[in-house]
């Protein structure tokens, strides 16, 4: 009982998973929950995360998200624009990368 109560507060976003004859979202809706549904995980590890690396992964996987996450809304609104975002999202995700490893490995920012 205590199970699937649980399963249906944390599922409650996901109703077409226990009801297939709710109206259709379409791939394109599944697939924006289940990236927002990622970046929610990806926010975990970056807050539990037991390592500076492992921060540092999902911090750069989450922004490959995002820039996915931009290609969806893109694909499903028609508005180019997001394509934009989602550029300049992923050149300021690479360069964030570079500059935390480059400071967890222990070096400066000035090398």
């Amino acid at each position: 009982m205590l199970v699937s109560i649980i399963t249906l507060i944390l599922l409650r976003p996901f109703p077409f998973l226990f009801y297939p004859d709710l109206p259709y979202i379409g791939f394109l809706g599944r697939a924006l929950y289940i990236v927002i549904l990622a970046c929610i995980l990806c926010l975990y590890r970056i807050w539990r995360g037991p390592t500076g690396a492992d921060r540092i992964v999902a911090i750069d996987i989450l922004g490959i998200m995002i820039v996915g996450l931009c290609a969806i809304l893109t694909v499903s609104t028609g508005r180019s624009w997001y394509i934009d975002i989602g550029i300049a999202w992923a050149l300021q995700s690479f360069i964030s990368t570079l500059a935390l490893s480059k400071y967890l490995e222990g070096r400066g920012f000035d090398e």
